[in-house]
């Protein structure tokens, strides 16, 4: 039971009903995991990364489970904005869950053409995501992410469109970060989103695991003490932006750890993929963990664990 204990945050204009959310990608486009799990009870879900166009992704595998963590070249496959709408949509609303949308292009008229069709037909999305970093297409390492001016342009476009709350997922695979999330915010990004996955490889009797061939983007454990840095950082520059921490968040301890270097709500992605149960658990988990300790206010724990 987690009523005796609140866990409400706040992110931009949303009040979340606690602060644990699943990372885009890892969770679906819409309710294909209400067998295992109730999208309800969590502070937010987020759509699979939709482009105004239907995309089949990159080649076969995709996965290779890693000690610790994965690799992917998924390539953000999908239905597209409009077959979202006519398949996924109505079930999700109906489902009483708080949504997010996760967006993608490979151009900013592709981005803004997306939001448009989105927001027209989803009054409901609660906030917009910007994958503005994925790893794993096309475009290689030359991401709009990893340039401030390019980072400027497609936020500036997107904002004009977008009235909803509006996140920049953020690369963690160039020495610009803050620089870059400046540019997010002055160009009018609500909050910010870190990380993506870290660019990776592997390889099993000298051949790469991925169809990619090119390696793809490393997640889970091994990252998480990368996430919590860039956080870290972020909340030192950024004082009063909403932050999402998303990096190796499977248990309660990485989920408060997140929290205490300056995340608002975190993001639980790899962890999925092993138990599509866990980010419902870590809300269970987490008020357990507060009544533990004789606390019945996540705000009030964590202002003591910021000031301590």
């Amino acid at each position: 039971m987690t009523d005796a204990v609140d866990l409400g945050v706040t992110l931009g204009t949303q009040r979340l009903r606690n602060p644990i959310m699943t990372a885009a990608g890892t969770a679906g486009y819409g309710v294909e995991f209400s067998n295992v799990i109730d999208l309800s009870v969590l502070g937010a879900h987020v759509v699979k990364s939709l482009a105004i166009f239907a995309h089949a992704g990159n080649p076969r595998p995709r996965l290779a489970p890693l000690p610790g963590g994965m690799l992917n070249a998924v390539g953000l496959p999908g239905p597209g904005v409009q077959g979202w709408l006519r398949e996924y949509y109505p079930p999700l609303l109906r489902s009483g869950a708080n949504f997010g949308v996760s967006i993608w292009g490979r151009t900013i008229d592709e981005y803004v053409e997306a939001l448009e069709v989105l927001l027209a037909g989803a009054p409901e999305v609660a906030f917009v995501e910007l994958n503005i970093s994925c790893p794993n297409t096309e475009a290689g390492d030359r991401l709009f992410a990893h340039d401030a001016k390019a980072t400027t342009a497609i936020v500036r476009r997107c904002r004009r469109v977008c009235t909803q709350d509006l996140f920049v997922k953020l690369s963690p695979n160039t020495e610009h970060v803050v620089e870059v999330a400046t540019a997010a915010i002055e160009a009018g990004a609500s909050g910010l989103v870190a990380i993506n996955t870290v660019f990776g490889q592997w390889l099993r009797g000298g051949e790469p695991v991925l169809g990619t061939r090119r390696g793809g983007g490393l997640s889970g454990s091994q990252i998480h003490g990368i996430a919590l840095r860039i956080v870290a950082d972020l909340r030192a520059h950024f004082p009063d932006i909403p932050i999402v921490g998303v990096g190796g968040i499977s248990t309660v301890d990485t989920v408060i750890s997140m929290l205490a270097v300056g995340a608002d709500a975190v993001q639980i992605g790899t962890a999925n993929f092993v138990d599509p149960r866990r980010p419902q658990l870590l809300v269970e988990e987490l008020a357990a963990r507060l009544r533990s300790i004789g606390s019945d206010s996540l705000r009030e724990y964590l202002m003591d664990l910021r000031n301590s």
